[in-house]
C-alpha cells in the first residue's frame, strides 16, 4: 500500500546540505515500520533494521561510547553487511526503549551527517515525556505519520484513478459528474467504517467485506489499552482509560466540546488534564482547541480551557461506538452521530494535511464554526455536514465579523459555490484542503 509520506522521505533523502537524522512519530499500527522498510528496500542499495525492543544486545552496546564510527562498525559486524553513506538506510525502531540510541542521533548529525538514519517508535512522544529523555533538539527532523487518508485508501482499493480526478475538480471548483460523485460518496461512507489503519484496510482489500473488520479494529483498540498500562502508573492508567472510553460520548452530542463530567462524576481538568495529554501524545486522539477570534495568527487567541477531542482514526471511532456495518449501509445512524463521524473524518484529514486544529465559537449570538485553518496567510472557516442538508447561520455570522476571503463547506454536496459565497467541497475531497 502506497503512503503519501514516502514523498517527504524522498525529499529528506535528496536534501544533501540540510539532511539530519529523522524521528518519525505516529500512533501504534499506523504503518511506520512497514513504510520505512519498504522505503529502504525501494530507494537504497541496502537497509539495516534495528529493533531495540527485540535486539537487547544492540541496546546494551549503546551504553558505551556514542561515536558514529564505533556504532557503524559494530552494526556492520552484527549484521554482516557494509553500511555505505547515502546508499544504506539505517532504521532505529522502537527507539524509546534505548535513550542512548536517541542521544546518538545528535552525534550522527554533528560528526557523520553522510549517514541516512530514521528513528521511530511506538508511543515515542509518551515515552520521551515520561522518562524525561534528553531529546536532541535541533539535531533531528521530526515527522508525524497518520492513519491512511481517503486518497491512500482509494489507491489501496484499486481506485487510484479517482484521486487525480478529485484533485483536478477541487482546483477548478468544477462539479464532478453525478455518477462519479455518488460512487465516491459510497466509497467515503465505507471508509468511515473501515478507517485508515493499514491492517484493517488490508483486510478489507483482501476480503472485500465489512463483516470481519471490527475484529481487527478491536485488536488495535485493545493494544492501545494495553499500552496505557505499559506506559503509565496504575493510577494514571485508570484515568487515561476513563478519558479514552468517554470519546464516543463526547462526540455524540450537539456541542462536541470535551466535558469532564462525561469521564467521571466530579472530574476536573486538574484530575484528567495529564490523561488527555497522554492520549494526544500517543497519537490516539486529536485535540482541536477553541479560538476566540478569526484573525491571523489563529493560535494567539487559543482558549486552552475549551477543546474537542477526536479519535485519530474514524474507523476506530465507528468500532468504539458500536456502529455495525448494516448501520452504515442502511443509513440508520442518528443525525448527531452522522455529524460526529463526518467531523472526525475531516479532523483526521486536516491534521494529516499538516493543519493545526482549531474551532471558533461566539456567545452572542450563539454560533460555532467547526474548524478554522490558517493557509497561505489567511484564515479559512470550514463547516462540516454529513448529508446534503446544510445551513450556514454560523458561517454568516463569522463572515460578518471577519470577512474571510474564502469559506468552505464540506458535505455530501457536489463541488460548487452557493449564494452566500461558500465553496462547496464534497466530503471525499477533504484531503485536498
Amino acid at each position: 500500500m502506497e503512503r503519501n509520506i514516502v514523498l517527504e522521505l524522498l525529499e529528506w533523502r535528496d536534501n544533501v546540505k540540510e539532511r539530519l537524522p529523522m524521528v518519525l512519530y505516529g500512533a501504534r499500527q499506523v504503518g511506520k515500520t512497514y513504510t520505512l522498510l519498504r522505503f529502504g528496500r525501494d530507494y537504497y542499495k541496502n537497509c539495516i533494521y534495528v529493533n531495540f525492543e527485540r535486539m537487547p544486545l544492540i541496546a546494551e552496546f549503546f551504553e558505551g561510547d556514542l561515536s558514529p564510527e564505533r556504532i557503524v562498525r559494530f552494526l556492520e559486524e552484527y549484521f554482516s553487511e557494509k553500511i555505505i553513506p547515502a546508499e544504506t538506510l539505517l532504521i532505529f525502531d522502537e527507539i524509546q526503549v534505548c535513550e542512548r540510541a536517541l542521544t546518538s542521533l545528535k552525534y550522527f548529525a554533528e560528526d557523520a551527517p553522510e549517514y541516512h538514519i530514521v528513528a521511530a517508535g511506538s508511543l515515542l512522544g509518551v515515552a520521551l515525556h515520561r522518562e524525561k529523555y534528553s531529546f536532541p533538539v535541533g539535531k533531528v527532523i521530526m515527522k508525524t505519520m497518520y492513519p491512511m487518508s481517503f486518497d491512500e485508501f482509494l489507491n489501496a482499493m484499486g481506485n487510484g484513478h479517482f484521486v487525480q480526478q478529485i484533485r483536478e475538480h477541487f482546483e477548478r471548483r468544477q462539479e464532478m459528474p453525478q455518477q462519479t460523485h455518488m460512487e465516491l460518496i459510497s466509497w467515503l461512507r465505507r471508509y468511515m467504517f473501515v478507517g485508515g489503519m493499514p491492517a484493517v484496510v488490508k483486510m478489507y482489500m483482501e476480503e472485500q467485506s465489512l463483516v470481519n473488520i471490527q475484529e481487527m479494529q478491536e485488536m488495535i483498540l485493545n493494544a492501545y489499552t494495553a499500552d496505557m498500562a505499559k506506559y503509565s502508573s496504575s493510577g494514571e492508567c485508570t484515568k487515561i482509560r476513563n478519558a479514552f472510553h468517554s470519546l464516543p460520548a463526547q462526540l455524540a452530542k450537539d456541542n462536541k466540546k470535551f466535558q469532564y463530567k462525561l469521564v467521571r462524576k466530579g472530574a476536573t481538568a486538574g484530575l484528567f488534564g495529564d490523561s488527555i495529554a497522554w492520549l494526544v501524545m500517543a497519537g490516539i486522539a486529536l485535540e482541536c482547541d477553541r479560538v476566540t477570534r478569526g484573525e491571523v495568527p489563529v493560535k494567539i487567541s487559543r482558549d486552552i480551557s475549551s477543546f474537542k477531542l477526536y479519535m485519530s482514526d474514524v474507523g476506530l471511532l465507528s468500532c468504539f461506538s458500536g456502529i455495525m456495518p448494516e448501520n452504515v449501509i442502511r443509513r440508520e445512524l442518528s443525525d448527531v452521530y452522522k455529524g460526529a463521524l463526518a467531523e472526525n473524518y475531516v479532523a483526521q484529514a486536516l491534521r494529516a494535511g499538516g493543519h493545526e486544529l482549531f474551532y471558533w465559537t461566539s456567545d452572542a449570538p450563539a454560533a460555532e464554526v467547526d474548524f478554522l485553518i490558517q493557509k497561505k496567510g489567511k484564515v479559512i472557516p470550514v463547516e462540516v455536514k454529513y448529508d446534503q442538508n446544510v445551513r450556514a447561520k454560523s458561517m454568516k455570522h463569522f463572515s460578518g465579523m471577519y470577512h474571510p476571503e474564502e469559506m468552505i463547506r464540506i458535505s455530501a454536496r457536489n463541488f460548487g459555490m452557493d449564494e452566500n459565497g461558500l465553496i462547496s467541497v464534497p466530503l471525499y475531497a477533504a484531503f485536498c484542503i
